[in-house]
């Protein structure tokens, strides 16, 4: 067993003022008698805690406040320039990524299509668009505390490489994710597009307050994200939530596991397009105008639609049957048709299970992922930041 580290007061110092920065931040302004009777610690105590996160530029004053005697007493605030953070979103079509400051507040933001045929040009084009955000922000690197990256397929912390990403050739390329950071110049987390999805969601839309939720995102893949009490559920190695390779035509005779899941090849959005064909669709068609065709009452789209749907809730209904969700939220560039697909999914759901959890549609739209990669990074650099700047203080 090994010794716990002994108390001494630059410890509970370092604590307190962790605690009334906490405070701040999610209670919002506060002076200090406010604090004081927030949190249990004396006056003083709390004059001193502030003063030392006032030096290292963790708070700052907010205005004041007048109190029932008559005393206008200071407000305090977490700084939020004290650090920032950068999200990335890398998908197949389109590479996204935002800078936020420590509350979260985004100051800069950058989209393109992914035109990269390459792991190494998807790779350049995504650096490409963070430095242009961090650029528009009038930022260098090194004031990026950290970076989360949303990416499809599983980051292996052991080997650092990415596993899985088929939609993404090259991607599990050795060395990659390590060239990435070394160019970006920042500290730098690889995660699950899924995973962060269900995060942001979580963080910021329809899965707020849920006690165990499941997200599902339909694109170009298909993956899924569960949070249970506000934290991810990522499984033994990091691949909970790859439901993209669960079968569904019984086991095959020889051979191994295919590259690509079998329910990914019936539901992602090519799947879409195939049953639209099937139908006499014809034309240039991808999953949005074969969605935007069956909103217009056309046969063959309204049915490749309704195919979808019940594929979804064959899902739905194996993921229930071992996680039982309170909720399950539909995302992505197939999930944003949920407008269509809601009522198939859950009248299907009901003739498949009697294990029913509510199916709603997502409210974080296309940028689930990256306001995941913001909590992620978030969640990263405040302890940093508040370790480094105590830190430069108490050297004061």
């Amino acid at each position: 067993m090994t010794t716990p580290p002994a108390w001494n007061r630059q410890r509970l110092r370092s604590n307190n003022e962790w605690l009334l920065l906490e405070r701040l931040r999610t209670s919002g302004p506060a002076s200090r008698a406010q604090l004081a009777r927030a949190s249990g610690l004396s006056k003083p105590t709390v004059s001193s805690a502030l003063a030392a996160l006032e030096r290292g530029g963790l708070v700052r004053e907010a205005g004041t406040h007048a109190g029932s005697r008559g005393r206008v007493a200071v407000l305090y605030e977490p700084d939020p320039r004290a650090g920032h953070v950068l999200g990335i979103d890398i998908g197949r079509a389109r590479l996204r990524t935002v800078v936020a400051d420590l509350a979260g507040t985004v100051v800069a933001r950058t989209e393109t299509r992914n035109r990269g045929r390459s792991a190494t040009a998807v790779a350049a084009a995504a650096l490409a668009c963070a430095q242009q955000a961090i650029s528009e922000a009038e930022l260098t690197p090194d004031a990026i505390v950290h970076t989360a990256v949303g990416t499809p397929g599983v980051f292996d912390r052991h080997t650092g490489r990415v596993r899985y990403a088929v939609n993404l050739p090259g991607w599990g390329r050795p060395g990659l994710v390590e060239r990435m950071r070394d160019r970006l110049g920042t500290p730098l987390s690889v995660h699950n597009d899924a995973n962060l999805a269900a995060l942001g969601e979580y963080t910021f839309g329809a899965g707020a307050g849920s006690r165990l939720f499941v997200y599902v995102l339909v694109g170009t893949g298909l993956g899924m994200g569960v949070v249970a009490d506000g934290e991810l559920f990522l499984g033994a190695h990091g691949a909970a939530g790859e439901i993209g390779f669960l079968p569904l035509d019984g086991v095959p005779r020889s051979g191994s596991a295919p590259r690509r899941g079998l329910l990914e090849d019936a539901v992602s959005a090519d799947a879409v397009v195939r049953a639209a064909r099937d139908r006499g669709l014809t034309g240039p068609l991808t999953a949005k105008r074969v969605f935007d065709a069956a909103r217009t009452g056309d046969p063959a789209a309204l049915d490749a639609v309704r195919q979808e749907g019940e594929r979804l809730a064959l899902a739905v209904a194996t993921v229930t049957a071992v996680l039982d969700p309170d909720l399950v939220i539909l995302g992505g560039g197939v999930g944003g048709g949920a407008d269509l697909l809601l009522t198939t999914v859950t009248d299907t759901l009901h003739r498949l299970t009697p294990l029913r959890p509510r199916v709603e549609a997502g409210t974080a739209g296309d940028d689930a992922v990256l306001l995941g990669a913001l909590t992620t990074a978030l969640r990263a650099a405040r302890p940093l930041v508040f370790d480094r700047r105590t830190g430069i203080a108490q050297t004061h």
